[in-house]
């Protein structure tokens, strides 16, 4: 009972559907004492991104989410999808099945994907210790679907505290597996329509923790909103139906194991196929209406997002972006902000759809060609210059 009282906390966070509330304070609740976050990255992404496995990538942060989800029978749970990882909010009493979950994960991630993934679970007392907090909101993105944000420093505590070795989560035995129902891989990159695909990231600097931050990310959603749709990277009836042979490959190596692995890509190719089809001839199959998953497809993206700063994948002109720029560059001089922004020319969908019969399906957008573990490492660069400039002042 206490367990079931505790994970309804997140459904007493109340909703809001104006992006820009992402900066309001009022939206946001503590996270209860008795909470977990559970977080994870892939060691040197950005040397795997550079080798061209930016799919794979991305793959393996929405991996953990899946088998968090799964593994906690919690679609609700509070997340954020990170590009190369992903943190998540869970209560205490869940805490023995999220690391069974993240263990099997590390394995698979190690043996299926050619990658090192970090895990920890960081107990939110122990932020709230060092002086931070965890708070979480909820953006309604659509009418079937609401996203995790989160502010208070706890979130960026907790990654750091997981890259120094502490609460961490071991590897399950070689050959384990999680339960990844539902995550797929299966769209090509989605071209820019209007310039180019920024992924971007903004964070306080040592004079932004109040208002002057709050008035920097709501200006550049703002500015993001002057484009078409704010910017969406994903066209408004979903991106052009093509096949990807590497994200059928990742998702056959999610849901099978090697010797079933050939009738798990033929039955991931006829769906896929027969998913297509529909999209390009409009027809619809049973219940299945192709019109309105293409529009939920579209509206249940992540594309903006808040954890402990603004991450934002768009597709943006050229003279906007110059403006957001130009903007972050003002907030950094001054102090109130940090920021990383890499350019490319198309995004990537990952997606959580454990039926195409229901509406509440979630799709993870990044940039195609680093997003944003690469701005993450500009934004890494552009703190050691600040600190570096600080301590020689």
């Amino acid at each position: 009972m206490a367990e079931a009282s505790e994970g309804r906390f997140y459904d007493t966070v109340p909703l809001f559907d104006a992006f820009e509330g992402v900066a309001d304070e009022s939206n946001y609740r503590p996270l209860p004492d008795g909470w977990l976050l559970a977080v994870a990255d892939i060691v040197n992404s950005t040397g795997a991104i550079a080798d061209g496995r930016y799919k794979i990538v991305n793959m393996a942060g929405a991996s953990v989410i899946s088998a968090l989800m799964n593994a906690l029978d919690e679609k609700a749970m509070p997340f954020v999808f990170g590009g190369d990882g992903a943190l998540a909010a869970l209560p205490a009493a869940m805490a023995d099945r999220a690391r069974n979950a993240l263990s099997a994960v590390k394995t698979w991630v190690a043996e299926e994907l050619g990658l090192e993934l970090r895990a920890a679970l960081v107990p939110v007392t122990d932020i709230r210790a060092n002086g931070l907090d965890m708070r979480v909101a909820r953006f309604k993105a659509s009418d079937e679907v609401f996203y995790a944000m989160f502010a208070g420093g706890g979130a960026s505590w907790a990654e750091a505290a997981m890259k120094a070795g502490r609460y961490h989560v071991e590897a399950a035995p070689a050959g384990s597996r999680p339960d990844l129902t539902g995550l797929s891989c299966r769209w090509n990159p989605i071209q820019s329509r209007h310039g180019a695909i920024a992924s971007i990231i903004a964070v306080p600097g040592p004079l932004g923790n109040g208002p002057e931050f709050q008035a920097l990310i709501a200006d550049i959603v703002t500015l993001a909103d002057e484009e078409d749709r704010g910017g969406h990277p994903v066209p408004e009836l979903g991106p052009d139906p093509r096949f990807s042979f590497k994200g059928i490959d990742a998702e056959a190596r999610a849901i099978a194991s090697r010797g079933r692995r050939m009738l798990a890509r033929c039955w991931i190719t006829l769906q896929t196929l027969a998913l297509f089809v529909c999209f390009r001839l409009n027809w619809n199959f049973g219940t299945f209406d192709t019109t309105r998953y293409r529009r939920d497809l579209a509206d249940n993206t992540d594309f903006r997002k808040f954890d402990d700063g603004l991450k934002m994948t768009v597709d943006i002109s050229a003279e906007r972006l110059k403006r957001i720029e130009a903007r972050l560059q003002q907030a950094a001089a001054a102090g109130v902000g940090h920021y990383g922004l890499h350019q490319q020319d198309s995004a990537l969908m990952t997606c959580i759809v454990p039926t195409p019969m229901a509406r509440d399906h979630m799709h993870f957008v990044d940039g195609a060609s680093g997003g944003y573990a690469v701005a993450a490492s500009k934004l890494k660069a552009a703190l050691a210059r600040s600190n570096a400039a600080g301590a020689g002042a």
